[in-house]
């Protein structure tokens, strides 16, 4: 009915996923030797002779079991043959006449089963019911008799949502037909063998996604009242990449094994010039991650009715899954401060994070930052099937006012104006790409769209970010939706110098438009491997396209009339680096290069000043000013040595151990300012996991770990984490405090529980020293 209130077997909240164990009730009737029955009539026991399922006796004999099941209906009881029916003409009749009903459904839901593998779902766990839209499935019926399709009606009710309504598209009457039809509610019955019937279902390509309760009704046509049936098992339907219909088609199957079907992956951190990268278990199809993405669909503001518009539950989501506003799973902290809940970096895994957001009822998790936040986006995506990627920009604008530019402030004495400076460069950010069809833009806006569940800047009244056309980013569209400036700033923006007036206003001093958005960096498909996707973001630096785009951004800012100016400049300066760069607990070592590309000769004195940063941008405090005096002769390069030693930063670090240099300064002879600003980190070690023993599913095995202190001093409250999807669960190991230089080795014993190429991942938390992990690839063998 409309407006009707779906009640969900097997679960305690109004549309949520069942949980992966609930108790299984089974209902037994046991008869006797001896034991008197009631009297019958002489129809009731013909009745009872055709059709013993809809005769059984009531029992209250309950069995309940706390194993973790999900247990297929039984076999029927085999019924007697019936005798035939020639001169009895007057039964056979009465048979046709008889009620029709259902005794039992089959969903046909096991891993095993025809459903799961054809759906590409046979990786959930549990045997739940998960298929994609816009692709059949089969279900099984026993009825209580033979079905007449001259005689009978049959059809399905599909709700989902605590209100169904068919006008909206969550209440789905679904037809018997002779023939299926592509992108429409339909069913056909494909095999019928006595009492059972074996149904193949259609649904379409932009059916709503999420938990559906089934109803089977059936009738006569001789105007008998209709017969409901409920089935105790729920259907999850989900976005279908696979399905060329569905807006999230992806027409590559190695990318769709990548981007859907990958529970482990890899996320880029650090420098431009010194990348990190670090292992992190997606996890998508691990025991209640499932059941916390339904979850988190539900608790959203976002109707039953919309969850068909993969737009639309890309942009929800990216609300949801941080908790600025809406209480949604993570909480971000950039403080430094983690005691009541777990460091950002100590993180390796989104299953955890899910798991814990759903078991509390939607408390938001602590903490988070910008890769914990894609790394989540990314599991829930691909876990409802949207193709998705974390993707990491090295110097990254964060765009405060919408100038499409990143705007630096200087007083007279070239001096930085901290409370104007509201723009920053995050040493890297991490967002989301996903995969989906824009019918809203228009054409050629489809394929890749940026994502970003990072609480930065409210989108209409809510932290969210995009999602954003890649190729409206890259072609600087910036009008087209969603959070298209926002992104373009991010990976494209000039950095734009202004210097104080000595009457009013600022005058533009100097342009550095190669400053942002490089290396933009996501795995690979197929390997561990980094792929650079750039060239997705923008065209290369300094062509005509890339001008062209920057200057078509800029008309749709808040200051349209940046680029009237053109700018003569003659003295380049660049920061360089040996090598990975320097490493934590030994001194930083740079090179500062400057070159005069004039046939004159020209001098400079540049101001020197670094400062300790969060990779977010943010200054923390200024270690040490310097200013460096240069005289060049015309075309002449020269490079100066610079060196931080570590006594001047050992007690200034914050989160990522990040630096920022600043060099500025005017050329004398023709008054032209010269500026950079160079980021980098000091280089951490990895953890080593080296493997021990054979391993095959059902054997203990083991792994040492073994991490040494690279500083002099001691490290406080030292914790590992370990996990390892298919081979271990989560989990702590308290180390404690670890001496200066020294060496701690830790064994792990575990039992593979999946065969294949699996990954153990080990991270280090502790205050004085983050961003330290390792991982090992274990082949697992069959036993």
């Amino acid at each position: 009915m409309p407006g009707e209130r779906l009640a969900v077997r097997g679960t305690s909240e109004v549309g949520r996923f069942p949980g992966a164990a609930p108790p299984t009730r089974v209902e037994l009737t046991i008869h006797k030797d001896g034991e008197k029955k009631l009297e019958e009539g002489g129809c009731r026991r013909w009745f009872k002779k055709m059709c013993p399922c809809c005769c059984k006796r009531q029992s209250n004999t309950h069995d309940v079991t706390d194993k973790v099941e999900f247990v297929k209906p039984p076999a029927p009881t085999p019924t007697p043959e019936p005798a035939k029916l020639t001169v009895e003409n007057g039964e056979a009749k009465e048979m046709e006449g008889m009620k029709l009903s259902v005794c039992s459904v089959d969903l046909l839901s096991s891993k095993t089963d025809q459903n799961r593998k054809e759906h590409h779902t046979e990786l959930f766990q549990g045997d739940d019911m998960i298929i994609r839209r816009g692709q059949t499935f089969q279900i099984e019926m026993e009825l209580n008799r033979p079905f007449s399709a001259d005689n009978d009606k049959l059809h399905l009710d599909l709700k989902t949502g605590p209100l169904p309504l068919v006008s909206k598209g969550t209440h789905v009457i679904i037809p018997l037909v002779d023939h299926l039809e592509d992108d429409r509610w339909e069913a056909k019955i494909v095999e019928q063998n006595g009492n059972k019937i074996k149904l193949s279902v259609n649904s379409p390509a932009s059916a709503v996604i999420g938990l559906y309760g089934l109803t089977v009704t059936t009738s006569t046509l001789k105007g008998v009242a209709a017969n409901t049936y409920n089935s105790d098992k729920n259907i999850v339907m989900l976005f279908n990449p696979w399905c060329e219909e569905d807006a999230v088609f992806l027409d590559d199957e190695e990318e769709r094994k990548e981007y859907v079907l990958n529970d482990i992956g890899r996320i880029y951190y650090g420098t431009e010039k010194q990348i990190g990268a670090r292992t992190w278990n997606f996890g998508q199809f691990h025991e209640g991650v499932l059941e916390a993405c339904m979850f988190i669909l539900e608790k959203s503001d976002m109707p039953p009715s919309g969850r068909g518009d993969a737009v639309n539950v890309v942009r929800v989501l990216s609300a949801m899954i941080n908790a600025q506003d809406d209480f949604g799973v993570l909480v971000g902290n950039w403080s430094g401060d983690y005691s009541d809940g777990v460091s950002p970096s100590a993180w390796s895994s989104s299953v955890e994070i899910l798991r814990k957001y759903h078991s509390s009822n939607g408390t938001p998790v602590s903490y988070g930052q910008c890769w914990v936040f894609s790394g989540i986006t990314t599991t829930v995506l691909r876990c409802l099937g949207i193709p998705a990627r974390s993707v990491t920009n090295f110097q990254s604008a964060h765009d405060t006012d919408v100038s499409l530019t990143t705007d630096v402030y200087l007083d007279e004495d070239m001096e930085p104006i901290d409370y104007l400076n509201s723009d920053s460069v995050w040493n890297f950010h991490v967002w989301n790409d996903c995969w989906m069809a824009r019918q809203d833009l228009p054409p050629g806006h489809g394929g890749w769209q940026a994502v970003d569940s990072t609480p930065q800047e409210t989108s209409q009244g809510t932290f969210r970010c995009g999602p954003a056309s890649h190729n409206a980013i890259r072609s600087g569209q910036v009008y087209l939706k969603h959070d298209t400036p926002f992104v373009f700033a991010e990976v494209n923006s000039d950095k734009i110098f202004w210097q104080k007036n000595p009457d009013a206003g600022f005058t533009q001093i100097h342009c550095e438009k190669k400053a942002v958005g490089h290396h933009i960096s996501t795995k690979a498909v197929g390997s561990d491997e980094r792929a650079d996707i750039t060239h997705l973001y923008k065209y290369q630096e300094g062509s005509e396209e890339e001008r062209i785009a920057v200057e078509t951004a800029s008309r749709f800012g808040s200051k349209p009339d940046t680029y009237s100016t053109a700018l003569a400049e003659d003295v380049l300066v660049e920061v360089k680096m040996e090598g990975e760069g320097p490493r934590m607990g030994a001194d930083a070592k740079l090179s500062i290069v400057v070159k005069n590309l004039s046939s004159q000769p020209r001098q400079t004195t540049l101001h020197s000043q670094v400062a300790v940063m969060y990779y977010t941008g943010v200054l923390k405090g200024t270690i040490r000013k310097e200013q460096i005096p240069v005289e060049l002769l015309p075309n002449e390069e020269k490079t100066f040595d610079w060196v931080l030693p570590y006594q001047q930063y050992q007690n200034q670090l914050v989160d990522q151990a990040a630096l920022m240099l600043t060099l500025s300064g005017r050329v004398s002879e023709t008054q032209q300012v010269v500026a950079n600003q160079t980021t980098f980190r000091l280089r951490t070690p990895d953890l080593n996991i080296t493997p021990l023993g054979d391993a095959i599913v059902g054997k203990e095995m083991a792994a040492k770990i073994t991490f040494t202190n690279p500083l002099p001093r001691m490290l406080k409250g030292v914790v590992f984490r370990v996990e390892g999807l298919g081979l271990q669960k989560g989990h702590e190991v308290i180390v404690g405090d670890v001496g200066g230089h020294s060496t701690v080795t830790l064994t792990e014993h575990f039992v593979p529980t999946q065969h294949g190429r699996r990954k153990l991942v080990a991270c280090l938390d502790c205050k004085q020293l983050t961003q330290v992990h390792g991982v090992a690839d274990i082949v697992v063998l069959e036993n």
